[in-house]
C-alpha cells in the first residue's frame, strides 16, 4: 500500500468519528469530513489573499474600485483556487486593515464569499510583539512567550488580544443561514525557526505548547466550534521540534510551510525529507496533512509547477497546497494571465488529482 493509502485509512476513524455524533455534527467536524473525503480524491490548489490583489492590479487601494470577484488565478485558468487563505496579523491592535493592508472588512467578505461559493478557507495570524509593539518579526527578546503567559506582565494585554481575534472570528457567519463559516486556523506557524517572536529560539518548547493551548482554551471556551486547528512548521525540520507538538488532542492538521529559497536540489531534498517524516507523524495520529505554505518567488523557472513541485507532492498524501500571495510584480507566487508559468500551471491541474473550485464545489 502507498503512504495514499496508508494515511486515508487512517483518515476514515476522523471521517467516521466526525459523522457519528449523537447531535448534529458541528462545522469543525463538517468540514474534517469533507477534507479527509476530498483527499481521497487527490490534493487542492490554495493561494494567498487571492481575491484581494494581484500581479498588476489591487483590490484594496482604491475604496472606490474594489473589484470585487476578481482572481489573478481566476484570470489565468477559469476557476478559483478550491482553498483561500487571509491573515489576521493586526486584528489585535484593533486595526482596520491587517499587516499586508487588506481591510478585515474586506477579509471578512471574501472569506464568507468563498465558503458560499463551495470553496476553503484558512486564517493565520502573525502578531504584533506584545512585549516591545514590534512586528511579529521583532524577535530578539526571549521573554515575549513567557511574558503573556499567565503571571506574566503582559498577560492582560494579551486577553485583549485574543478578544479582538475572538470578536473578528464571530463575524464569519454565512447570511443565509447564519452559521459559523468553517476554517481552517493555522496560529503559531513556522515556530521551529527563529524569525517570530514565537520561534524555537524565542521561547521553549514547555512555553510553545502553553501558548498554543492558551489560545485554543480561549477560543474554546467562546463556543468556537468552527476552527480546524493546524501546526505547521517549516521547512527543515528536527527530531526536537516535536517537543512543540501541541498534543493530538489539540491539533486537527499537520502542515508544512516550504518555499524554495536556495537552491532546487536543496528544495526538492529537504522537502521529501520533511513530507516523509509528516506524512507518517500524521498517518500515526489519524491527523491531515497539507503544504500549508509554499511557493518560488516570481517563478523565474516557469515550469516550476509541473517540473519541481508537482512530482514531489504526488508522492505524499497531503490536502491541499497553497501557493503565497500575488502582491505585485516584484512578490508573486501564483499564476497571473500573460505570464509563461501560467501555461505550466494550467497543465499541471489538468490532472485529475489536482483540485480547484468546481473540482470540490459539489462537495460542499
Amino acid at each position: 500500500m502507498n503512504k495514499r493509502i496508508l494515511h486515508l485509512v487512517a483518515l476514515v476513524f476522523v471521517s467516521v468519528a466526525a459523522a457519528s455524533q449523537p447531535v448534529s455534527p458541528t462545522p469543525r467536524q463538517q468540514l474534517l469530513t469533507r477534507l479527509v473525503e476530498l483527499q481521497a480524491r487527490g490534493y487542492m490548489f490554495g493561494h494567498q489573499d487571492d481575491p484581494c490583489y494581484g500581479i498588476r492590479w489591487s483590490g484594496i487601494t482604491d475604496p472606490q474600485n474594489p473589484q470585487p470577484g476578481r482572481s489573478d488565478v481566476l484570470e489565468a485558468c477559469g476557476d478559483y483556487p478550491a482553498v483561500m487563505g487571509f491573515d489576521l496579523g493586526g486584528i489585535e491592535m484593533g486595526d482596520e486593515k491587517n499587516l499586508d493592508s487588506v481591510p478585515f472588512r474586506r477579509i471578512r467578505d471574501e472569506l464568507i464569499a468563498h465558503h458560499q461559493r463551495g470553496g476553503i478557507v484558512a486564517l493565520s495570524w502573525h502578531p504584533r510583539n506584545p512585549l516591545t509593539g514590534g512586528t511579529a518579526w521583532d524577535n530578539a527578546d526571549t521573554t515575549v512567550v513567557r511574558s503573556i503567559l499567565p503571571g506574566g506582565n503582559c498577560h492582560r494585554k494579551f486577553l485583549l488580544w485574543m478578544r479582538n481575534v475572538r470578536d473578528f472570528l464571530k463575524t464569519l457567519r454565512t447570511p443565509d443561514t447564519d452559521r459559523p463559516v468553517p476554517v481552517v486556523f493555522r496560529p503559531w506557524h513556522e515556530n521551529n525557526g527563529a524569525w517570530f517572536w514565537w520561534g524555537s529560539k524565542q521561547c521553549t518548547p514547555e512555553e510553545y505548547r502553553a501558548l498554543w493551548c492558551m489560545l485554543q482554551d480561549y477560543l474554546l471556551s467562546e463556543d468556537f466550534d468552527n476552527l480546524v486547528w493546524s501546526w505547521s512548521p517549516n521547512l527543515g525540520i528536527r527530531a526536537a521540534d516535536f517537543d512543540s507538538y501541541p498534543g493530538d488532542d489539540r491539533v486537527d492538521l499537520l502542515g508544512l510551510d516550504a518555499y524554495q529559497w536556495g537552491t532546487e536540489q536543496d528544495f526538492i531534498r529537504d522537502l521529501n525529507a520533511d513530507l516523509t517524516v509528516l506524512s507518517s507523524f500524521a498517518a500515526e495520529r489519524g491527523k491531515l496533512l497539507a503544504l500549508t505554505e509554499c511557493g518560488l518567488k516570481n517563478l523565474p523557472d516557469p515550469t516550476w509547477w509541473t517540473r519541481v513541485l508537482k512530482p514531489q507532492i504526488d508522492k505524499y498524501p497531503i490536502s491541499y497546497f497553497l501557493a503565497w500571495r500575488n502582491a505585485g510584480p516584484h512578490e508573486y507566487f501564483g499564476p497571473a494571465p500573460g505570464e509563461k508559468n501560467a501555461l505550466y500551471f494550467n497543465e499541471m491541474i489538468r490532472n485529475s488529482n489536482v483540485m480547484m473550485l468546481k473540482d470540490i464545489s459539489k462537495n460542499k
